[in-house]
């Protein structure tokens, strides 16, 4: 199906009532691109929920994964996003009891490669035993959020599918910051197109 509206950033703002929006910037405009269905959105992007130049500003499908270490910033994390609307599924951990982080770190990876989820997001003590059993998946780009430039520089330079957080060391609402700056930046694509390209490769390579 066609999209129902498209306008420019100088066009009068239209009303898109029961409508999905897609943002997609082009030559320094913005177009706005109103979607009957989200799952042809969906289609389009891929997995990782962006392509260069388009962000989505519908609710996303995100795995959620934690160890002991980040289960009560997990929960956190958890009521808020589906609060906002987003499709979250929990892979646990479901207490505080001590765990194993590679177990949440898998399978959340797994869901996120397979395109099953449009991002991750893991949760333990420091954020690097996540990022680095995660990264051991195929396709995955996790990367650890430490503030919010930096947090937008991996959206942006290196398109990463995953963020991983410390919960010992980050505060609830500096958490939820970097969560909303995940998700809402898009991968500049360009030349750091090619350089997440020659990421891939060295995953070819093993």
């Amino acid at each position: 199906p066609s999209p129902r509206h498209i306008r420019s950033r100088h066009q009068p703002v239209m009303p898109a009532a029961h409508h999905n929006r897609v943002k997609m910037f082009r030559h320094g405009c913005q177009l706005t691109i109103c979607v009957h269905q989200r799952s042809l959105v969906r289609r389009s992007l891929g997995a990782g929920g962006s392509v260069a130049g388009v962000i989505l500003i519908l609710p996303m499908k995100i795995a959620l994964g934690a160890d002991h270490g980040g289960f009560q910033l997990k929960n956190q994390l958890r009521d808020l996003l589906i609060a906002q609307g987003h499709e979250v599924r929990d892979f646990g951990a479901n207490s505080p009891d001590s765990t194993d982080y590679p177990d949440y770190a898998g399978p959340v990876a797994h869901a996120v490669a397979d395109g099953a989820f449009d991002r991750g997001i893991l949760v333990c003590g420091s954020g690097v035993g996540m990022a680095i059993a995660a990264n051991k998946v195929k396709g995955i780009r996790a990367a650890l959020g430490v503030s919010p430039e930096q947090v937008a520089l991996v959206r942006e330079h290196n398109n990463a599918n995953i963020l991983t957080l410390g919960g010992r060391f980050i505060q609830e609402a500096a958490a939820e910051e970097l969560v909303k700056i995940f998700l809402d930046t898009p991968f500049a694509g360009g030349r750091h197109e090619r350089r997440v390209e020659k990421i891939a490769e060295l995953e070819n390579e093993l």
